[in-house]
C-alpha cells in the first residue's frame, strides 16, 4: 500500500464533499466518491473498500432523523436489520475473495448498473407501485430473500443499493413512501456498516483518504440539506448519469 500525498488526501476530501452533496440532492453519491479514490492512485479494489468505510457512517444521521417512522413496524426493522448486516458481510467477504483482477473486470459493469438504477428510479418506483397492486403485504420470509440478495451487492459495491431496496420494499409493502425510507436507510447502514468493519481489519484501507472523505461527505450532506430546495433535481440527476456513463467508459477502457 503507498502512501498519499498531501494533494491526493485534499482530492479525497474535495471528492467526499461532492458525494455527500450529490447523495443529499440526487442520490448516486458514489458514481463521485469511487472515480476519486481511483483517480489519485488508489487501486480500485482498494477505492472500493476505502469509499464503504468512509460513507457508511453517513447513514446513521438519517436514520436517527427518522427513528419516528420504525413505530409498529420494530419487529420488521429488526429482522430487516439483522438481514442486511448478513447481507453486507457475505458481500464483503465475496469482495475480498474475488481478489482485485476480477474486481478491475467487473467495476464497469457495476458502475454501469448503478448509473442505470438512478436513471430509471421514478419509472422503477412506478413500475412496482402498480404491479403490487391491492394485494397486501408479503409475508416476512418473502421479503427477506431479495433483501439479503440486494445487501448482498450493497457488501460487495454499494452503488445504487438504497435504489434496490426501496423498490423491493414498495413492491412487497403498503406503507408510505417516508416510512419505506426509513427501512431503507436502516438497511443501507447496517449492510454498509458491517462491510465497513469487516473490511477496517482487511488491510485495504487507505484510512487517511477514508477519514477525510468521511468527513467531506458529512459536510456535503449538510450542505445538500441546506441547498437542496434550491437545486432543480432532474437536470442535476442528469448530470450524474451522465458522469456515471462517461465513468464507465473509462473503467471499460482500462479493462
Amino acid at each position: 500500500m503507498t502512501d498519499l500525498g498531501a494533494l491526493a488526501l485534499f482530492i479525497s476530501l474535495i471528492g467526499g464533499i461532492g458525494g455527500g452533496f450529490v447523495n443529499s440532492v440526487a442520490g448516486g453519491g458514489t458514481l463521485v466518491t469511487f472515480p476519486v479514490l481511483t483517480a489519485v492512485g488508489i487501486p480500485p479494489l482498494d477505492a472500493n473498500i476505502t469509499n464503504a468505510v468512509a460513507l457508511s457512517p453517513g447513514y446513521a444521521g438519517g436514520v436517527y432523523a427518522q427513528r419516528d417512522d420504525f413505530a409498529g413496524r420494530r419487529a420488521m426493522a429488526k429482522a430487516l436489520a439483522i438481514t442486511a448486516i448478513l447481507g453486507g458481510v457475505t458481500g464483503a467477504a465475496l469482495l475480498l475473495a474475488s481478489g482485485e483482477e476480477i474486481f478491475r473486470y467487473l467495476v464497469p459493469w457495476l458502475i454501469l448498473f448503478a448509473t442505470l438504477l438512478l436513471a430509471f428510479q421514478t419509472p422503477l418506483r412506478r413500475l412496482v407501485a402498480g404491479a403490487r397492486g391491492d394485494h397486501g403485504e408479503a409475508r416476512l420470509p418473502v421479503i427477506l430473500v431479495p433483501i439479503f440478495a440486494a445487501t448482498v451487492y450493497g457488501g460487495y459495491f454499494g452503488a445504487g443499493l438504497g435504489i434496490v431496496t426501496i423498490a423491493i420494499l414498495n413492491l412487497l409493502l403498503t406503507d408510505t413512501l417516508n416510512r419505506l425510507n426509513a427501512l431503507k436507510l436502516l438497511m443501507s447502514l447496517c449492510a454498509n456498516g458491517a462491510a465497513a468493519i469487516f473490511f477496517a481489519f482487511s488491510g485495504h484501507v487507505y484510512w487517511a483518504a477514508g477519514v477525510l472523505m468521511g468527513v467531506g461527505a458529512w459536510a456535503g450532506g449538510w450542505i445538500g440539506g441546506k441547498t437542496v430546495r434550491h437545486i432543480p433535481e432532474r437536470p442535476f440527476r442528469f448530470g450524474i448519469i451522465a458522469l456515471g456513463l462517461a465513468m464507465t467508459a473509462v473503467f471499460f477502457a482500462r479493462i
